[in-house]
């Protein structure tokens, strides 16, 4: 039952909150901890073992706070075992590890039912200190001769291994961000000397440089001198190419040639600080690059029809000012100066989708950009404030034109009909969001509501209640303002971004 609650407490528990609820070490070791945990399915697959971290806990007991199943082999544990405790079997060998500060390996296979399993214990060092117990666990239920590759990989992993128990792994400065493409250990491998010579590389790997261009075994060659003619230098190249494909520095890199892109990640071996090698991992990923391109391409091509677009609101917004300049009917010029308004909102709008890749607006710098301005022009030298309180977030491109304009609306009319011309007052946005719904007041502290009149029937209120109901699928209504004024409430649910 115990077992069981452990269990069910860890399926919502993240590396850290298992740490702080067993044991008390410092933020340096438990990030030290995050690093192994997001680089260890390399070893995992190189020794064809499940790996299991163990935390020596106030109790003096061994708590599961991860775990890592190959993804080139069987492995061991078919359910969850973090947040369980260690097995009594096998605490003496963690216990041994922990305290001699040096691996420790079974003479003897454990039984797992109807299988046995060989397992190794290797401490976790950082800065001379062992602040946790990696298990290795390998299923001997499918032994067999090991061929060349398995005992390539077995090697490399027995070096990384020592690696962790003498704290060199994993390597502080290894590069951060998307790991997207990046190769795993089943998409190619090569081992390289401390000069950067191959000694191993697997068959996936050689197809790999085969289709590079490469001619030939690579075994005894120099891999950045095999490389290196072959790269397409008027192409811009990452800077850190070289020490990478030398095993230098653990960081990935692309190599580009005739239309083939190779993903390179190099995982340095150490001992005791001397370089001594290096593993490479490689995969083609061409068909990869050759989409993202594309995506890129589309991307530019989506924010140039923006950026057009918005030119040619501006321009037809110019052209509305020019002729309500030569109206000399007031009515007629009102109209042209409100219809130029709208375009200038919907203008807006394109222009804030022309400079991002996404398909969804910021819409609090937008609104803090339409709304001043609106409210300047609609008060006519009155003296008028605007005030926004809470977040719009990000609006899908879709609801954005309709919002704006909506908002435009209610903050001329509030302007124009609530506030007084000569005194002005202030006009108070706030926004509340909560997933897809967002809910806008628009407050003013004016004359209010006409008795008996609601909202009225002018063109303006006509738009705002035809862009509700129809494109955002909102509510909308004019209440009377505590204090005094007028407040507009509205209810929208918006849509969800594209994927």
């Amino acid at each position: 039952m115990a077992h069981a609650t452990l269990s069910r407490l860890a399926a919502v528990s993240t590396l850290s909150d298992l740490v702080s609820r067993h044991c008390d070490i410092d933020a340096a070791d438990v990030e030290w901890l995050h690093l192994l945990v997001g680089d260890w399915q390399v070893v995992s697959d190189l020794a064809f073992a499940d790996l299991v971290l163990w935390l020596p806990t106030r109790s003096g007991d061994f708590v599961a706070i991860a775990q890592c199943r190959p993804s080139t082999g069987a492995t061991v544990h078919y359910d969850d075992i973090v947040g369980s405790s260690a097995p009594e079997g096998q605490r003496p060998q963690l216990e041994r590890a922990l305290t001699e500060l040096r691996p420790q390996r079974s003479r003897e296979p454990r039984w797992f039912g109807s299988y046995a399993v060989r397992e190794e214990a290797t401490p976790v060092v950082r800065n001379g200190r062992a602040i946790a117990v990696v298990a290795r666990q390998t299923n001997l239920g499918g032994a067999r001769t090991p061929s060349r590759l398995e005992l390539n990989y077995v090697e490399a992993a027995d070096d990384i291994m020592s690696m962790i128990g003498r704290g060199e792994f994993p390597v502080a400065n290894s590069a951060t961000g998307s790991r997207r493409g990046a190769p795993r250990v089943g998409d190619g491998l090569i081992r390289l000397n401390s000069e950067g010579e191959v000694l191993y590389a697997s068959p996936n790997a050689l197809s790999c440089f085969h289709r590079f261009g490469v001619m030939g075994s690579l075994v005894g060659r120099s891999l950045i001198e095999v490389t290196t003619d072959l790269v397409e230098h008027q192409s811009p190249v990452d800077e850190s190419m070289p020490l990478v494909i030398m095993g230098r520095a653990p960081w990935r890199t692309d190599l580009e040639a005739h239309g083939v892109c190779l993903s390179l990640r190099a995982v340095p071996l150490t001992e005791n600080g001397e370089r001594i090698g290096a593993v490479l991992l490689c995969r083609d990923v061409s068909e990869l690059r050759r989409r993202e391109r594309e995506l890129i391409t589309k991307d530019a091509t989506i924010r140039e029809i923006h950026h057009r677009v918005k030119n040619n609101l501006q321009t037809v917004a110019a052209l509305l000012r020019l002729q309500a300049r030569r109206m000399t009917s007031p009515e007629a010029k009102e109209a042209l100066e409100e219809a130029m308004r709208r375009v200038a909102t919907i203008a807006l709008v394109h222009e804030t989708l022309s400079q991002t890749l996404d398909e969804s607006v910021p819409f609090d710098a937008l609104v803090g950009r339409s709304l001043r301005l609106t409210a300047d022009v609609a008060s006519a030298g009155a003296q008028v404030r605007t005030r926004t309180t809470g977040s719009f977030g990000m609006v899908p491109a879709e609801d954005a034109t309709a919002l704006a304009l909506v908002l435009t609306e209610l903050v001329t009319n509030a302007v124009e009909h609530g506030l007084s011309s000569t005194e002005g007052g202030t006009v108070e946005i706030d926004a509340t969001r909560d997933g897809q719904e967002l809910r806008v007041v628009v407050a003013d502290d004016g004359v209010g509501l006409p008795e008996g009149k609601g909202a009225g029937t002018g063109l303006g209120t006509q738009i705002v209640s035809t862009l509700v109901a129809n494109e955002l699928h909102g509510s909308i209504d004019w209440l009377p303002r505590d204090g005094g004024g007028t407040q507009v409430v509205l209810d929208v649910k918006l849509r969800l971004p594209q994927a």
